[in-house]
């Protein structure tokens, strides 16, 4: 099971398919990344690299009592993000998750 472990030591579960120019995709609340898997199937097929996490404290990342919010969220992306190497990423989120990629590319782009 692909995971990376955070600065504060929550590892992050992600899914990590395909090559080409990556599309990162952040989910809403209480969902997982399991909940994108047509539309990472569908780009996946048209030449792209794909990519999924389960938030902190949902899905198979960790479940911690603390850091569960905006400011924590986005750091996890920004590490997942460092740690694949992605560069000229497109990032899509739904619900929660659109909020997450807002402020990550408010943040980190």
């Amino acid at each position: 099971m692909p995971t990376i472990t955070t600065t504060d030591g929550v590892n992050i579960f992600y899914k990590d398919w395909g090559s080409g120019q990556p599309i990162v995709f952040s989910h809403g609340w209480p969902l997982s990344a399991d909940d994108w898997d047509a539309q990472m199937t569908f780009f996946l097929h048209h030449g792209y690299r794909v990519l999924a996490h389960d938030r902190r404290g949902h899905g198979r990342s960790d479940q911690p009592s603390t850091g569960n919010d905006m400011d924590h969220w986005v750091a996890d992306l920004a590490a997942l993000t460092e740690h694949l190497n992605l560069r000229d990423a497109i990032h899509i989120g739904h619900s929660t998750g659109g909020g997450e990629v807002a402020r990550y590319a408010a943040r980190h782009q």
